[in-house]
């Protein structure tokens, strides 16, 4: 499944072990893409889990977690797609 997922951090800097895990959801290919929120300290992230209860075990592995709120879209293909993603 693929996940839109919001992710504001109420704490003021991400750290070494945040950047490390988030490399980690990289390669693993959980964590499919990521946009910053100028001005935020936010962001979106296309993310892939074989359920909720699998995305919600992801992020809250985050070393973040205590200071994150979270608001999670789940997507569905649309009939105007135009083709598939990489």
């Amino acid at each position: 499944m693929e996940f839109l997922a919001n992710i504001r951090i109420t704490w003021p800097e991400v750290s070494d072990d945040e950047r490390r895990r988030a490399a980690e959801l990289a390669a693993s290919g959980t964590l499919v893409s990521m946009w910053r929120v100028p001005g935020r300290t936010g962001n979106w992230g296309l993310r892939h889990a074989a359920d909720p209860t699998e995305l919600h075990a992801v992020i809250s592995s985050l070393p973040v977690w205590p200071w994150m709120d979270v608001t999670v879209h789940a997507l569905s293909d649309h009939p105007v797609e135009p083709g598939p993603r990489a």
